[in-house]
């Protein structure tokens, strides 16, 4: 987006207040349009780069949100008034949660807004703190283009030293006042600050429930003023934690405070978060059992008795021989069965509004042709007879289903120790047993250390989709 595109109508959409914005697509990609308030003329259009929906959404707010960042329609802009957007900007760039496709998508978009800033600094005319705010804003930019490659040291120190620049110039307050005590800050406003920043970046799935366990924090914690919060008060809520409640998820629930209190500290909403050491050491296991070989065999046992039409017999192999989510499952599209380097996956992904639970999850997973028995023919047949989605149900209806029938089949106790999800645990136990390399099982599970990208212009996409293959044909009895 340069100052020349910005200007081929006549129109400079830096200095001129803009209306709604439309967005559309075309062959799959997003696109931006924009123009001038009070007239239907001298709009422009500028390529999002991405098919993916929230993705451009995401990218599309920000680009809005920087043309009107720098008060470049307001000459007699404070540096004061600067500095404070600056900071802004610099945190959101510090702070944002990126995927794989936004993470190309943002690099480029980045460059261009360098430019364009650079253009504007040239031959605009900017009063002295303008230019120096734009002069900041380009370190800002260079550094968040350090940030998406893992080095987010320059950005942290431009963050601190704007900030420290608005300590060291402020006027300081009579001691009468300075000694006010400052407003409390209780973990249900800290964490509603938290989720709020996070809404457009975490799947649907995730958001929920990152706030449910929020909520729970929150109902412990109570009036607490985590400005002053104390290590008893953290080891404190560790014991009213464990009760009822196994290791394992009172250690989710400790992760999810130690993400929430360091993002307040980097935020600058806490000077401190004691939460270092809180996390049990012993019987986290999950409580969730995988199935057994022969539990595993007698439910794709049933599954192949069920008609080849049958949502329900594909819906189960899938989990069987795949290890998806459940959630990944029901959201999946015919277009998310493909071959890929000469083999058939499913692909979880994000496209046409669906969710995932992390970008690592994000992954190609091969079918193994007669793992277990599974009919590949047969279930591409099902596949082709399908309008859209494979899975037509929603998200509750979906899981009771799924999960009763595993129940009926098995005649599982009631206490959701094993459930769909145990299907995960099972194909992972089997690709363990097979002397699976850990990196591979975790690309096929989507696990958290995943970082294999199977793009198509991958250069090592055939390899790796090769290399997962084998794993699951090695471990998968056929």
């Amino acid at each position: 987006m340069t100052i020349n595109q910005l200007s081929q109508t006549g129109t400079n959409l830096l200095q001129t207040a803009l209306a709604k914005p439309y967005h559309y697509r075309r062959s799959g990609r997003y696109y931006l349009r924009l123009r001038p308030q009070g007239t239907a003329k001298g709009f422009y259009t500028l390529s999002l780069r991405t098919t993916d929906k929230a993705t451009a959404m995401t990218i599309s707010k920000d680009i809005i949100t920087t043309l009107k960042a720098y008060h470049f329609d307001n000459p007699e802009a404070t540096w004061e008034e600067l500095r404070e957007r600056l900071i802004d900007i610099a945190e959101s760039c510090l702070t944002m949660a990126h995927g794989d496709s936004s993470l190309v998508a943002y690099e480029m978009i980045n460059d261009e807004h360098h430019e364009a800033l650079r253009e504007a600094s040239a031959k605009m005319p900017l009063s002295v703190n303008q230019q120096r705010a734009v002069s900041k804003a380009l370190e800002i930019i260079e550094a968040t283009q350090d940030r998406m490659k893992g080095r987010a040291g320059k950005l942290v120190g431009i963050v601190e030293g704007l900030k420290a620049e608005g300590c060291s110039t402020s006027v300081a307050l009579p001691p009468s006042l300075s000694v006010l005590p400052s407003e409390p800050l209780t973990f249900k406003a800290l964490s509603a600050l938290y989720l709020d920043e996070h809404k457009e970046h975490a799947g649907e799935g995730t958001h929920r429930n990152v706030k449910s366990t929020c909520k729970t924090l929150a109902e412990i914690l109570g009036d607490l003023d985590l400005k002053t919060h104390t290590r008893e008060d953290m080891k404190n809520l560790r014991t009213k934690l464990y009760e009822g409640r196994v290791a394992g998820t009172v250690k989710k629930i400790l992760g999810t405070l130690s993400t929430v209190m360091k993002w307040a500290v980097n935020n600058d909403y806490l000077t401190k978060a004691l939460t270092e050491g809180l996390m049990p050491t012993k019987g986290t296991e999950s409580s969730r059992k995988a199935f057994s070989q022969d539990q595993v065999k007698a439910l794709m046992a049933h599954a192949k008795t069920l008609p080849v039409d049958a949502w329900q017999r594909w819906a189960l192999s899938l989990g069987v021989i795949a290890g998806t989510r459940i959630e990944e499952l029901r959201q999946m599209t015919k277009a998310d069965v493909k071959q890929v380097a000469g083999v058939w996956v499913i692909d979880i992904n994000r496209n046409d509004g669906k969710t995932a639970k992390t970008k690592n999850a994000l992954r190609v997973i091969p079918l193994t042709d007669g793992a277990y028995g599974f009919d590949l023919e047969a279930f591409l047949e099902f596949v082709d007879k399908a309008e859209s989605r494979l899975f037509t149900l929603g998200t509750g209806q979906f899981s009771m289903l799924l999960n009763g029938m595993l129940r009926d089949v098995l005649d599982l106790k009631a206490d959701r120790t094993q459930t769909f999800h145990s299907l995960r645990h099972s194909l992972a136990g089997a690709m363990k047993a097979a002397e699976v390399p850990v990196g591979t099982a975790e690309s096929i599970l989507g696990h958290a250390s995943g970082s294999i990208s199977y793009d198509l212009y991958g250069a090592g996409s055939a390899v790796d989709i090769g290399r997962m293959a084998e794993a699951l044909k090695t471990a998968l009895p056929r």
